[in-house]
């Protein structure tokens, strides 16, 4: 397993709308993240600055580079456009975030 974490944004006054969408995420979007290989993602809000911060882990042989060439993914990324920052392909503006500590195994 592998762990990833990277940063996106929420435009401000959109934080209710990006996270009704995710209540009502596409269960054929959940098919396809989970047939990519990814086993727990989770995406938390820093209300003051309206920066997401996710943390995905994924199995070690994964599907996640394909995913962007698929017709569900580009579906969410146009709907995802209007209420975060985005790239002219719709997919969201991503930083990779350096990991800097892990707690020791027991």
């Amino acid at each position: 397993m592998q762990t990833r974490a990277f940063r996106m944004n929420v435009h401000q006054g959109r934080e209710q709308e990006y996270l009704r969408r995710h209540n009502e995420i596409w269960p054929q979007l959940v098919q396809l993240l989970r047939q990519a290989g990814i086993e727990d993602y989770r995406i938390f809000l820093d209300e003051p600055s309206g920066a997401l911060f996710a943390v995905m882990t994924h199995q070690d042989l994964h599907g996640l580079d394909e995913l962007a060439a698929q017709p569900v993914m580009q579906q969410w990324w146009q709907h995802m456009r209007d209420i975060m920052p985005s790239h002219a392909d719709g997919s969201p503006v991503a930083v990779d975030l350096r990991p800097m500590f892990t707690l020791p195994a027991l």
